[in-house]
């Protein structure tokens, strides 16, 4: 049963078009995930078969009586409760238990935040009989345990699904086509042949081989062009009983050009970083609790160091925003106390954005108290794919994706050191986001990051860090699969991390501090081995009594500090295989 049926779509924003053309077709069973570059027109194409805007040109047609439940992606909830914005009715509770918003069930919703909205939204629409699910960024502001929640729960439905997000991994498992929206044209991804029941994997491979093509094209083009140039110049004699049509077609096919690039190079986000010494951050007996409220942490000890990858996991509400902010000096432990390097330069990347003023544009925001961007700031910009009209736009009208960019920029500018990301891939586009990935991978610096993303943790990250809710951190051995398997087995408000080991409030060193500590042992023993070995050497060359002496005593004392870092070395193996570190 066809559900929605939409031809020759278009759209545009300001001096700029999105997307002209477009039509889409769905129907029951149907599981579409869209996807393109920020600010290409998903959003606008949501909100157009949503029956939330009207499409400049072409028509949108909806099955009789179809019932469409869409999720924006700033959805505006009725005045009241939680609980009567959802649905009374225990599958109501149920959900809203399951997207972890039961305790705010009483709270009036104009109190609550953007991502808690968000989730209320998504409660009280995945328990409404719709046949159709029009979804923007369904995964943003939830938790590890709630996505795999929806994955499972968009996994069966039965009716037309349509979602924009940037989850590779929900991409993968929930949709069974891909529709991609690139320079204005859309592209349908069907699985074939090896892509077999994945939309994702059909969209990559069809993405691959439509860049082959245009180049393959581009080169046959080329090759035309230059024998048409060559015939073109030709003696005039000769030319002058050229056939009129040839000569234009000759002229057409040297003056054209290949298709412009949705964007210009690669995202390059690496702007320097200023130089960080040996010590990084480290907490030390940290303990917070908001006036009034329960402590959200107890007593964590935390030492991190350069070259640190770190990601923060746990149940929304548990106290991760907090970590950061309290590594980056937003907030004062209520006991213990924070240390940082003189040399530390925090960059911090949160999940809500720097405040950013709406009503300037982009070149001014770059441009601070400059007034006028200079040379440095139009290059940055266009670095960061801000180019042309796009520096001069409203910063009000760019996309959720185009804003974080911007803000990634702003954080990335001031070179700093140490980065916290709090939830960095929401709104970023795929390209966006693997651009993040491969800047991460090469960055001297720490990085802490707090998100739910489980491929961007899986390869951004060394370790991950578990906060229980009850004021408890850990090291989780195994990564984002392991910490997910744990918790389903164990208790709802966090997993027994690791069997072997009871649960402990007080976190000493990252598992890559261990390694590292466990490095300079090894060099420092291997050292006080040596110094040793050389003076038993000259000992037994030694000939004067008194010369025996002042060596035999320098012997002894070598082999105090041989003993010392042996003793050192053997505490941090024991560690490290605590650890499941090899060694």
């Amino acid at each position: 049963m066809i559900l929605i049926d939409a031809t020759g779509l278009a759209a545009s924003r300001p001096n700029r078009p999105l997307f002209a053309g477009l039509s889409l077709t769905l129907s029951d069973g149907d599981r579409v995930g869209l996807v393109g570059i920020n600010g290409c027109g998903k959003s606008t194409l949501l909100r157009m078969l949503a029956r939330e805007a009207t499409p400049e040109a072409g028509e949108v047609r909806w099955g009789r009586g179809v019932r469409v439940g869409f999720l924006p992606q700033q959805p505006v909830l009725p005045p009241g409760t939680v609980r009567a914005a959802v649905g009374a009715g225990w599958e109501g509770e149920a959900m809203l238990d399951r997207l972890g918003m039961a305790a705010l069930a009483d709270t009036a919703t104009d109190q609550l935040s953007g991502g808690q909205a968000k989730r209320v939204a998504l409660a009280r629409l995945l328990i409404d009989d719709n046949e159709v699910l029009i979804l923007d960024e369904p995964t943003n502001h939830l938790d590890l345990d709630a996505i795999r929640f929806l994955e499972d729960w968009l996994a069966t439905y039965r009716g037309g699904l349509l979602l924009v997000t940037h989850d590779r991994h929900v991409l993968d498992r929930v949709t069974t086509k891909v529709l991609e929206i690139d320079r204005g044209t859309a592209y349908m991804h069907v699985p074939r042949g090896r892509t077999a029941g994945s939309g994702y994997a059909a969209y990559l491979a069809g993405r691959a081989e439509r860049a082959e093509r245009d180049e393959a094209d581009e080169q046959v083009r080329r090759n035309l062009a230059a024998r048409e140039l060559a015939w073109l110049r030709r003696g005039a004699p000769a030319r002058t009983a050229k056939p009129k049509a040839r000569i234009a077609t000759a002229t057409a096919l040297v003056n054209a050009r290949a298709q412009a690039a949705a964007r210009t190079g690669d995202l390059a986000l690496s702007l320097g970083t200023t130089r960080l010494g040996a010590k990084g951050v480290e907490l030390r007996n940290v303990s917070f609790a908001w006036p009034g409220g329960a402590e959200v942490l107890h007593g964590v000890s935390l030492t991190f160091v350069p070259g640190d990858r770190v990601g923060v996991v746990g149940p929304n509400g548990v106290g991760k925003s907090t970590l950061l902010d309290l590594v980056a000096g937003r907030l004062e432990a209520t006991e213990g106390g924070v240390q940082r390097g003189s040399t530390v330069n925090i960059g911090y990347y949160d999940q809500l954005g720097r405040e950013l003023d709406l009503t300037k544009r982009v070149r001014e925001a770059v441009a601070g108290d400059k007034g006028e961007p200079s040379l440095a700031d139009v290059t940055l910009m266009r670095r960061f794919w801000f180019d042309g009209d796009a520096q001069f736009a409203p910063i009000g009208t760019l996309s959720g994706g185009e804003r974080r960019r911007l803000q990634l920029l702003l954080t990335l500018v001031e070179q700093p050191n140490v980065l916290l990301l709090d939830e960095p891939t929401n709104d970023l586009d795929l390209d966006t986001l693997r651009a993040l990935e491969d800047f991460l991978d090469d960055w001297p610096g720490i990085v802490i990051t707090v998100s739910h993303d489980r491929s961007f943790l899986d390869r951004v990250t060394d370790e991950l860090l578990a906060l229980d809710g009850s004021g408890g951190a850990q090291w989780v051995r195994g990564g984002v699969a392991a910490w997910l398997a744990a918790q389903q087995t164990s208790s709802p408000s966090l997993p027994a991390l690791a069997s072997t080991a009871p649960a402990v409030r007080t976190t000493r060193v990252s598992p890559s501090t261990v390694r590292r500590r466990l490095s300079e042992a090894e060099n420092k023993l291997a050292a006080e081995s040596a110094r040793r070995d050389k003076l038993a050497g000259e000992l037994g060359d030694a000939l004067d009594h008194r010369e025996l002496a002042a060596l035999g005593e320098r012997l002894a004392a070598a082999q105090a500090a041989v003993d010392a870092a042996e003793e050192v070395w053997m505490a941090l193996a024991a560690e490290a295989e605590s650890l499941g570190l090899q060694i």
